[in-house]
């Protein structure tokens, strides 16, 4: 270990993998450092930082640096999919409600060269990894403290370094863990109903729902094999249905049930009755203009400048916020039976500028820190709805989805892509490479009336690793699109555990993951979205079923032996001939958004055919 407090702090240690690793501080003042190493496996080292003073005040800014060669790198994946192949030097950030400080750098075979995690998933980390042209390689950081934090006495914080040469994907799920253990986090526990698909109101209806219109499609939903409704955003308005255009999020902070829901509580029991759990939308930081309540918490807002569509942010720290937002979901899930919340916009909880409360010395607000105040909060939601229910159903969505979220949430979604299959798949596959047991569940999904139902298809077939939120107007759906939703809802749920909660191996990252495969003890599935891409099947130790989302005619498998049983269906579900398969590389004649089913015992063949008769 070593301790060190000067004008200028500069100190080092030695990591396998990486060599000297640095901590840097240009004003340490009064604070006190120490760094030390541990090695906790072959290839896993970490690194832990302290430091402390006297009395609270503001922590100094400091970095942890290090040089990477970039030999054998050829990509660099993070949470936050807007970042793509090797970065110039933009900064990733992450904080509680904003993507996590996890990073990986990837060769060309899907291969870990060197993955690095930060223990801290509260406050705000940057990550950075420059270009060296001189040197080929990366000059990579840690930033702690880049924005003026709330004062403290003491801190400490560690970095994981894993240059292990396995999968990529075991080295994320990895350091994911370690995020959790090292944090002392535990999730919140994820019920089954979790993981059934679910009908969304958004993408159909927008603001523009009522009582009346969710019951119809839910009667529908209902026949095709949904069994969880969420109800989006236009339940709390009371304006008429069509002048909603302009209304944005004025009307958030009342929480009360508008005119086209005049009795919520029956509402809820006529979609229950129709054997659906039930969900509501609420925007938690938002407090609107044309809110009732908007008067009562001026002076507890977050500036102006932070608002968002005629909604101005409740500034969490000030006790009264949160107890006025736990009182209002405790009263909902109790009054009304709901079963689940989804809680949206908790990224919205953060300061553009100055902090108004450091010239106001904290005044009224009981912890000086919004992340730790929203960590506060939703402990709190939880402990007081887990009391009611204790296998409510929370929802988030990217971007907050670190390690810290998963103890207040347990489906976590992708976030809004509409129409962007391509997208959702790989915000999917992001997800479920660092979510552990916890539900991912894609975006909503909508198509056009007058696509074939192949086309309209695909937008299932990119989504199925994540639970399916379906935000299509049933009503109108043509009965071939209605066939075809109503076999990949089965397919989704007769093939669920190897989907959504089996061994996940998403290929390809740096080419938006074109394979997705999924294992259980009983079954492989793959799913293929790209042309001439060689399905490698693997050992012909269970059953496997390869789906074809390449929008092609065929798709090409490399087979360890000829299958006992093989057979193709179409996007409906119906057998259609298949040419005979031969050991090694085959190209297969199949329809597009179809797939195949081979069986090398007799055993798997017998059990998936009374299984699929009893589903149907």
């Amino acid at each position: 270990m070593i301790s060190f407090s000067s004008i200028l702090l500069f100190a080092s240690v030695v990591i396998p993998g990486i060599g000297d690793v640095t901590l840097d501080c240009d004003a340490p003042g009064s604070w006190k450092f120490e760094m030390s190493k541990t090695l906790i496996a072959d290839g896993i080292s970490t690194v832990t930082v302290k430091l402390r003073t006297e009395s609270e005040m503001p922590p100094p800014q400091f970095s942890v640096k290090w040089f990477m060669s970039q030999k054998d790198i050829h990509h660099v994946w993070s949470a936050d999919s807007t970042h793509y192949g090797i970065p110039w030097g933009t900064p990733f950030k992450a904080e509680l409600a904003s993507w996590m400080p996890l990073y990986a750098f990837l060769d060309a075979n899907d291969r870990n060269r060197m993955t690095v995690a930060c223990s801290e998933s509260c406050r705000k980390t940057e990550f950075r990894a420059l270009i060296n042209e001189k040197r080929m390689g990366f000059d990579c950081s840690f930033l702690f403290f880049t924005e003026n934090e709330a004062p403290l006495k003491e801190y400490s914080v560690k970095i994981v370094f894993d240059s292990r040469n396995v999968f990529y994907g075991e080295a994320l799920g990895d350091a994911s863990e370690w995020m959790l253990q090292s944090a002392g986090i535990r999730p919140m526990e994820t019920p089954e109903s979790a993981f059934d698909p679910l009908y969304s109101t958004w993408y159909t209806f927008h603001q523009d729902i009522s009582d009346s219109l969710v019951e119809e499609e839910c009667a529908l939903a209902a026949e095709l094999g949904m069994r969880t409704l969420i109800t989006d955003d236009g339940w709390q308005i009371d304006q008429p249905i069509g002048k909603r255009t302009e209304v944005g999020y004025m009307f958030c902070g009342d929480w009360k049930a508008g005119r086209n829901f005049p009795d919520m509580a029956a509402h809820v029991r006529r979609v229950h009755a129709l054997g659906f759990k039930y969900m509501l939308w609420y925007s938690v930081p938002f407090i609107g203009e044309k809110s009732a309540n908007f008067s009562h918490f001026k002076g507890k807002l977050l500036p102006e400048e932070n608002s968002c569509w005629g909604g101005w942010i409740l500034d969490p720290r000030f006790p009264e916020v949160r107890e006025f937002l736990l009182n209002t979901y405790e009263k909902a899930v109790r009054e009304w039976d709901l079963d689940g919340l989804k809680l949206d916009f908790i990224g919205r909880f953060k300061l553009k500028g100055d902090d108004p409360a450091v010239a106001e010395n904290y005044a009224g607000r009981d912890i000086k820190s919004i992340p730790l105040a929203v960590e506060r909060l939703l402990t709190d939601v939880m402990a007081r709805l887990k009391a009611i229910k204790p296998d409510i159903l929370i929802e988030f969505r990217q971007p907050y989805i670190g390690p810290c979220i998963r103890k207040f949430g347990n489906m976590i979604r992708a976030t809004d892509c509409p129409l962007s299959m391509v997208e959702n798949r790989t915000r999917i596959a992001r997800l479920r490479l660092t979510s552990g047991k916890t539900a991912v569940h894609g975006d909503m999904l909508e198509w056009r009336a007058d696509e074939s139902p192949e086309s309209a298809a695909r937008c299932i077939i990119n989504s199925l690793f994540g639970v399916v939120q379906y935000s299509v107007r049933l009503k109108t759906l043509s009965e071939s699109h209605k066939q075809m939703l109503a076999h990949w809802l089965r397919f989704s749920q007769e093939h669920r555990e190897a989907l959504l909660k089996g061994k996940f191996k998403p290929h390809y990252p740096a080419s938006d993951y074109p394979l997705l495969e999924g294992e259980s003890p009983n079954e492989r599935v793959f799913c293929v979205y790209q042309s001439n891409l060689t399905v490698d099947i693997g050992a012909p130790d269970r059953r496997v079923i390869v789906v074809n989302g390449a929008f092609a005619d065929s798709v090409v498998l490399d087979l360890p032996s000829v299958p006992l049983k093989a057979e193709a269906f179409d996007t409906f579900g119906n057998s259609v001939p298949l040419q005979l398969l031969k050991s090694g590389v085959n190209r297969v004649n199949l329809p597009k958004s179809g797939y195949l089913r081979l069986s090398w015992s007799v055993l798997e063949s017998d059990c998936h055919v009374h299984k699929e008769k009893d589903i149907r």
